[in-house]
């Protein structure tokens, strides 16, 4: 498992001296709310191990999502990156993160919305990569919206909860694997690069929580074919028990399959992405 550690060109000047961020959560009556699925990440040998899986920011745009009171936004910051463009729709880490843009010499900009309904790939120029630590009850959804848009992108640098990590990383026939696990590595290079320990956040989720890198592939499909992909694996997974032949009776069923040199009495988990990508191809 790779922690990161590459030499990389020193950051664009020293950081201004910034408050301690319990300091910060303090004074902007920032408590984690868990409806908004909020777990903050203070340790800055985190944050910054995460933006180090990032790779090299020179030039790049980036893209993070509920900074909350900006731990990893710091860490954005202190890397080579153009410019750091965070979206936060809780009004209270709005002000937190207005005060750090104040320090940030103009390479950060703050947008309060709801990241599932704005189009991240818009609101930059490329090369755009996101960073973030999601929050825990958007992260699949959010996740899935970008890969729909996956070559807007140049990386993807992701914290989920572990078990939604091992879901996109996961291999054909293992407990884990199922749509997210399709879809995240039809369209991307996946890794998991470090996992990270519920004692690490303020408060302390109940679960363990990872970081994935997603490389996006450079050839990505038009959108008509991933929409066929969508149903595809709603189709299969949503009866995973069942075998294909029934899974797939309202898309083609043993026709389909028969087109796909696949034997109908498989299971949804047992097939490889290739497979996948062949089924999706065959439909109407």
């Amino acid at each position: 498992m790779s922690t990161g550690g590459a030499a990389f060109p020193p950051p664009q000047g020293s950081p201004p001296k910034l408050p301690p961020l319990r300091d910060v959560i303090a004074r902007h009556g920032l408590n984690a709310r868990h409806a908004l699925g909020q777990h903050f990440l203070l340790d800055g040998n985190l944050t910054d191990r995460i933006v180090r899986e990032a790779g090299d920011l020179t030039g790049r745009h980036v893209i993070e999502i509920g900074p909350g009171p900006g731990g990893l936004t710091r860490s954005i910051l202190a890397s080579n990156a153009a410019s750091v463009t965070a979206i936060e729709l809780d009004r209270r880490a709005i002000g937190a993160i207005q005060e750090l843009a104040e320090t940030a010499d103009g390479r950060l900009r703050v947008i309060e919305a709801d990241a599932l309904r704005i189009d991240c790939a818009s609101l930059t120029p490329a090369p755009r990569q996101i960073i973030a630590n999601l929050p825990y009850n958007v992260a699949s959804p959010l996740l899935v919206g970008w890969l729909r848009r996956a070559a807007a992108f140049e990386r993807l640098t992701l914290m989920f909860q572990q078990e939604v990590a091992e879901r996109i990383c996961a291999t054909p026939a293992s407990a884990a694997y199922g749509r997210l696990s399709v879809l995240s590595q039809w369209l991307c290079d996946t890794r998991m690069v470090t996992r990270i320990p519920p004692a690490a956040f303020t408060p302390p989720p109940k679960v363990w929580s990872a970081v994935v890198a997603m490389v996006p592939h450079p050839a990505q499909p038009e959108p008509d074919l991933f929409a066929r992909m969508e149903r595809l694996t709603a189709a299969t997974f949503g009866q995973r028990r069942k075998m294909l032949r029934g899974s797939l009776r309202s898309l083609g069923g043993e026709a389909l399959l028969h087109q796909a040199d696949i034997a109908p009495e498989r299971r949804a988990e047992t097939l490889t992405i290739a497979e996948f990508d062949r089924l999706a191809r065959l439909l109407p």
